[in-house]
């Protein structure tokens, strides 16, 4: 099995190239495969360390064009690099450029799309992902025909690869040359999270929704998180209630997030939510409704009001951390 994966972000491997080249170098090493990772922008300067991460040969793509996450010109750059090899498997990150790229590239080169992957297995010498479906009530297995495929993995659900120093691999530079950006940044804004967890990338998320009554209860669950180590999140009802900014917002519409841990506080559980953390490994709920339905997905649950649970909680990790 031939394998791509794309790769972006800074000048060293990111967590997300960590986990799909530690899938990429399992699903080749099961076929008799070969792992090629298409480096992009600011993450050709890491070609060696995708090497030691499992790649047996990295393309890079530069141009000035990928110094801004241009969903156009980074589906170029991937199209570019997936005809040079031919056809393959594709692994595509999960974040918010990945789910641009994905079925741009998936139509260019007239392959099968897979999107929010969270298993990569091999059956019967092709490849079958399996995806959370019905809002993360059940889970599908898909299996795609076409020679190219592509599939979107789902972040923190993929072992990464540890490196191998005493790897070795070809190093090709491509050229190509996107079009025009349509979209121009006129600016960026840096959220109020300075020094925090970013979602995504969170081992614990505390999310917050419209059983909390307002806003005021999500600097505890700020607390909660941040001894915890992790990250806030909201339901969209929290979102559009003004009580949390959108970019907290987990859920199909949101971010999708596998914590370790996902601690869901006055949230209901409304399929459209539970479609973003589904993927999670632990999910302890707590609210009074003793029927709703975040119950049903989650591993440990607290029927009370939040307002008894929440201060203890956090008075008893304080304790705990000394």
């Amino acid at each position: 099995m031939q394998v791509i994966v794309l790769v972006w972000g800074g000048g060293a491997p990111t967590a997300a190239a960590r986990e799909l080249l530690g899938a990429a170098r399992r699903l080749a090493d099961a076929t008799g495969g070969f792992v090629t990772a298409a480096a992009m922008g600011a993450a050709a300067g890491a070609a060696k360390a995708l090497i030691a991460l499992g790649a047996d040969k990295v393309l890079t793509l530069g141009h000035e064009t990928l110094a801004q996450p241009d969903g156009e010109a980074y589906a170029v750059a991937a199209e570019t690099a997936c005809k040079h090899v031919g056809d393959g498997l594709v692994l595509v990150p999960g974040d918010r450029l990945g789910w641009e790229i994905a079925p741009r590239l998936a139509h260019r080169l007239g392959a099968g799309l897979v999107t929010d992957a969270l298993e990569l297995n091999v059956e019967d010498g092709r490849l079958v992902a399996v995806k959370p479906v019905y809002g993360g009530k059940a889970r599908a297995k898909m299996a795609v025909r076409t020679p190219s495929q592509v599939v979107l993995v789902r972040a923190r659900t993929q072992t990464p690869a540890e490196p191998d120093p005493s790897r070795t691999g070809v190093v090709e530079s491509l050229d190509f040359s996107p079009p025009p950006p349509r979209v121009r940044v006129v600016e960026y804004r840096q959220a109020d999270a300075a020094g925090a967890v970013r979602l995504e990338d969170a081992k614990v998320v505390v999310s917050g929704g419209r059983g909390l009554g307002g806003p005021e209860p999500f600097a505890d669950l700020a607390e909660l998180a941040r001894l915890l180590g992790g990250a806030v999140g909201a339901s969209l009802a929290a979102v559009d209630a003004g009580w949390a900014p959108p970019h907290m917002q987990v859920g199909q519409t949101g971010k999708s997030v596998s914590p370790d841990l996902y601690i869901a506080v006055g949230i209901s559980g409304a399929s459209q939510h539970i479609a973003g953390m589904s993927g999670s490994k632990t999910i302890v709920a707590i609210n009074k409704d003793p029927e709703a339905p975040i119950f049903r997905v989650a591993h440990f649950g607290v029927v009370a009001d939040y307002r008894e649970v929440l201060p203890a909680l956090i008075e008893e990790v304080r304790r705990i951390k000394g």
